[in-house]
């Protein structure tokens, strides 16, 4: 069999391929292409382009103890001779989607050994058993005692038949074990947070913006531009003014930030252990070729704190995410809501106050209440003047005058933070004090409330059943209860409303308030900005699709109406009152509390009144369906005011 030498690093690639001809046949794969063979004793898995779908379909092969076998599937278990899998990974960007750990943990419980190479230094280490649990968790360390002993091999130590049959003893041992990795991959089934896994498809809009890469790119986007700024200015003439071929490099970092480069940053941010240094020195590696924008490399971050860059770049996700993608959701939250005014603005609904019957409405009124509610908070969120401040480590310019006394320093900051699309504020400490955000997230909270307000009545309305709700085919509503149909969409929205609000106020009361010239309690916390806007625009879109699923019952609307004459008692002391009646009140409670009221006894009360003959001819006329005042007509007057 030979030897199990050491591999690492691009260039042994020939060398693993010549060995493994010379000394077994063998089945490889680099850059997800295959090579079968019929005889497998040793797998040398060969990882080059660990970021491709078929590489880590081959990984979750791996995983899953099944290996692909040019003839048929086969598992480890049945290999004669038994084999022995190698890894030799290249590592890359992006990293590998599986955790390297997971892999080693399944292929210990396969076969016991394997051959690791470090990341980044490319210098392969034999890996046994004995290394591998030493490296782990307790919890993984006692679920890898629990099976049988594994082979434990010496560096470059001979494989022989003998160790290879006591390997395939092991395997048939931990064939009985349910293995658990150590580390779970970040998908859909593992993320902690819903939004990033059962919600996903909801608020992944979001993400460019509110995430991780979206604060990155913002940060890489304000440290470009003022450096172009820097340009600018005559009197810096460190830096002059570039020609369109570096502002076209510049400005591609901008456009063409990627995932790499995201994770690149991020990379160099577990060197440095800081996050807005990692980015300047992301832009010096990037520029430090170029003939013009190499010489000036230290004038990225020039007189800047880190705030400076961050609250720029918290204040473009703001501005992006709202108007890009929040606004327009709740535009169509909105718009479903008038629609809805409008086609029901002339159905006749029982109202009720305290739970009770009261007078009636329409239904497109009661629609249209909220339609304007949610409107006016939606232009109030829209018209919330979002702040930067750019102004160094207190807010005084102290470093940028001692380097340039002659530029006018707050003026340029101005022009500045104004050509990014946000507001000066020139009064700061080392950070904008973010009144403004305490401002907005206020807002969304009164927008989530009213909401909230919409969904608990659309709830009721379902539970009398003045709405049905469409289904599809291969919906179930109860587990247990086949006839249900849920509102199930409502609920959802009024709890991820909750949850938003809850975040929202937290950072509404929070982020104002910061020790001295700054403390650092704020960066924690703004991390948090996406996940009360993701819950917020999902249960948007939650309400969004449980009013699509929404059809009137007329039937049992009317039904209410019929059986609730007595909501005309109103207008009918009402006009005794104008005729002079005496105790119109007290004779139209004697008629109606407690009692059952119809149409008959209401006729009779009318009929044996002493008013004009008109008037009773008018209130004869009345019944609980047409009893609704101008309902329609506020309804046509709210859809107009919303259309211009």
């Amino acid at each position: 069999m030979g030897l199990i030498e050491e591999y690492g690093g691009e260039a042994q690639l020939a060398q693993i391929d010549k060995y493994s001809h010379q000394e077994s046949k063998t089945w490889a794969f680099q850059s997800s292409q295959f090579a079968h063979s019929n005889y497998l004793q040793s797998t040398i898995v060969f990882l080059k382009n660990t970021s491709s779908q078929a590489t880590q379909e081959r990984l979750l092969n791996i995983r899953h103890r099944q290996v692909y076998f040019h003839t048929a599937d086969c598992s480890l278990a049945t290999f004669k001779p038994p084999g022995l899998i190698v890894i030799v990974l290249l590592w890359s960007s992006p990293p590998l989607p599986l955790s390297f750990n997971s892999i080693l943990f399944y292929v210990f419980m396969e076969i016991g050994s394997c051959i690791r190479v470090q990341n980044g230094s490319c210098q392969a280490s034999f890996l046994t058993r004995a290394s591998y649990l030493h490296e782990q968790s307790i919890p993984t360390q006692n679920r890898t005692s629990s099976a049988s002993s594994f082979v434990t091999l010496p560096r470059k130590k001979s494989i022989c038949k003998a160790t290879l049959k006591e390997a395939n003893n092991n395997i048939e041992a931990v064939e009985k074990v349910k293995v658990t990795p150590s580390e779970m991959e970040l998908s859909s089934l593992t993320a902690i947070s819903p939004l990033d896994g059962r919600y996903r498809n909801f608020v992944k809009d979001l993400a460019p913006y509110l995430s991780e890469y979206g604060l990155i790119y913002y940060r890489t986007l304000v440290e470009v531009k003022w450096l172009l700024k820097l340009s600018q200015i005559p009197q810096v003439s460190e830096v002059p003014s570039f020609s369109n071929e570096a502002q076209t490099k510049l400005q591609g970092l901008i456009d063409g930030f990627s995932d790499a480069d995201a994770m690149q940053v991020k990379n160099i941010e577990k060197i440095t252990n800081h996050d807005v240094k990692a980015v300047e020195y992301f832009l010096k590696t990037k520029c430090e070729e170029d003939p013009e924008i190499g010489k000036v490399l230290e004038f990225f971050h020039f007189g800047c704190t880190s705030e400076d860059i961050n609250n720029l770049a918290h204040g473009l996700m703001l501005k992006e995410s709202v108007n890009t993608v929040i606004l327009p959701i709740m535009d169509d939250l909105i718009n479903a809501i008038y629609t809805m005014a409008k086609t029901y603005a002339y159905i006749p609904m029982l109202s009720r106050t305290h739970g009770q019957p009261a007078s009636p409405t329409t239904l497109g009124k009661e629609m249209v209440i909220f339609g304007e509610r949610l409107r006016r908070e939606r232009e109030d969120i829209s018209r919330v003047e979002i702040l930067g401040k750019f102004a160094g480590a207190v807010g005084n310019y102290n470093a940028h005058v001692v380097a340039y006394p002659d530029v006018n320093w707050p003026r340029i900051s101005e022009q500045f933070v104004n050509s990014l699309g946000l507001s000066f504020n020139p009064h700061v400490t080392q950070i904008e004090s973010h009144d403004y955000m305490a401002k907005l997230f206020q807002s969304f909270i009164r927008f989530n409330n009213i909401l909230l307000d919409f969904d608990k009545d659309m709830w009721g309305y379902i539970s009398v059943g003045y709405f049905k709700q469409l289904t599809k085919a291969g919906e179930i509503g109860s587990s247990t209860m086949p006839h249900k149909v849920n509102p199930i969409y409502f609920e959802n929205s009024e709890g991820n409303l909750g949850i938003g609000n809850a975040i929202l106020d937290h950072l509404s009361m929070k982020l104002p308030v910061s020790r001295w010239q700054r403390d650092l309690t704020d960066s924690t916390v703004l991390r948090n900005i996406g996940v009360g806007l993701g819950y917020s625009l999902l249960a948007y879109k939650s309400a969004i699709v449980g009013i699509g699923k929404l059809q009137v019952n007329e039937a049992t609307l009317n039904k209410d109406l019929d059986n609730s004459w007595e909501v005309l008692a109103e207008p009918i002391q009402t006009v005794m009152r104008r005729y002079g009646v005496e105790e119109p009140y007290e004779k139209l409670k004697e008629l109606t509390r407690g009692r059952v009221v119809d149409k008959e006894r209401i006729t009779e009360f009318i009929n044996g009144l002493e008013i004009p003959v008109e008037a009773k001819t008018e209130l004869l006329k009345l019944t609980p369906h047409n009893y609704v005042g101008v309902a329609a007509q506020l309804v046509e007057e709210a859809c107009l005011r919303a259309n211009k």
